[in-house]
């Protein structure tokens, strides 16, 4: 059982520049909420209470004025600050301390993913005893993905962006496991870009056929906000969602309060951190 889980949400957010030279990508509006709380709200549902955010150093601050350390949501949030990024894997060197002898969720900062099975999903992943967990989305544009061949839900081959089709299946920021990922990551070496590759540390454990996959369904979104275009897709798609149905995505307090981890009270409080706003009024009315 998975119970930890590290958000990476470092990084200089170059493709969104000049707009990130002031502002961390993770802290900016996907619609009425900072885009922080979407991976976020995505550990919570899978029932991970034990969260590290790594972030760029000198940005620390920023971040604390919103999530403090977690107590608002009834789960404990850890920081460490990374002085430049150095690849997806470095995410399990620095919080070895943090991650311990335990199994590890990590997910991507910048990562949305929703779906109506995706509790269930994340329930699926979260169980893994040893090996590694992805979750893998069908795209129209595989070249531009780390790409999976599955047979059943082991995966045989992974490939960084192929030039020639090999599979429509795509990796997403989404990533579970278990202890070994320590000792991998310690000993993977730099690629040509200067950093660790996410693809050399799943074929450890593809090696080993210890490598499955869960799959994000038909009606499953996963959008990467990685640029400007993507960032405001995400946000009129969850603007669509949100007016359309009425009810949040990536409420943080409601996932928390569903989980039995905050009472009515608590939410009061969140009320009052967050001030006369719209949020605050869906607040009031999931309590009302």
């Amino acid at each position: 059982m998975i119970k930890k889980g590290i958000i990476l949400a470092g990084g200089m957010g170059t493709r969104m520049s000049p707009i990130t030279k002031a502002v961390n990508k993770q802290l900016l509006p996907v619609y009425d909420k900072p885009l922080i709380f979407y991976p976020l709200s995505i550990l919570m549902l899978a029932k991970i209470k034990d969260i590290l955010i790594i972030v760029n150093k000198g940005q620390l601050e920023q971040y604390k004025k919103i999530i403090p350390n977690g107590e608002r949501f009834g789960i404990k949030i850890s920081y460490l600050e990374q002085d430049k990024p150095r690849g997806l894997p470095d995410a399990f060197i620095l919080g070895k301390n943090f991650i311990k002898k335990d199994n590890v969720a990590m997910i991507l900062g910048d990562n949305f993913f929703y779906g109506q099975s995706l509790s269930k999903i994340l329930n699926h992943c979260v169980n893994i005893k040893s090996g590694a967990k992805v979750i893998l989305h069908k795209v129209i544009n595989p070249e531009n993905f780390g790409v999976a061949i599955v047979k059943g839900k082991k995966i045989t081959r992974i490939k960084e962006k192929p030039k020639k089709f090999m599979s429509n299946l795509a990796i997403t920021g989404l990533y579970f496991f278990d202890n070994k990922v320590l000792n991998f990551a310690k000993k993977l070496k730099p690629s040509k870009r200067n950093e660790l590759e996410i693809v050399d540390l799943l074929n450890n454990y593809k090696k080993n056929n210890n490598l499955s996959a869960e799959f994000l369904g038909r009606g499953g979104a996963w959008l990467d906000t990685g640029s400007i275009e993507d960032f405001y897709k995400t946000t009129n798609f969850v603007s669509a969602i949100e007016n359309q149905q009425g009810f949040k995505i990536a409420c943080l307090e409601e996932i928390a309060l569903n989980n039995k981890w905050i009472k009515k009270k608590d939410i009061l409080k969140a009320i009052k951190f967050y001030g006369n706003c719209d949020y605050s009024k869906y607040l009031k009315k999931i309590i009302s």
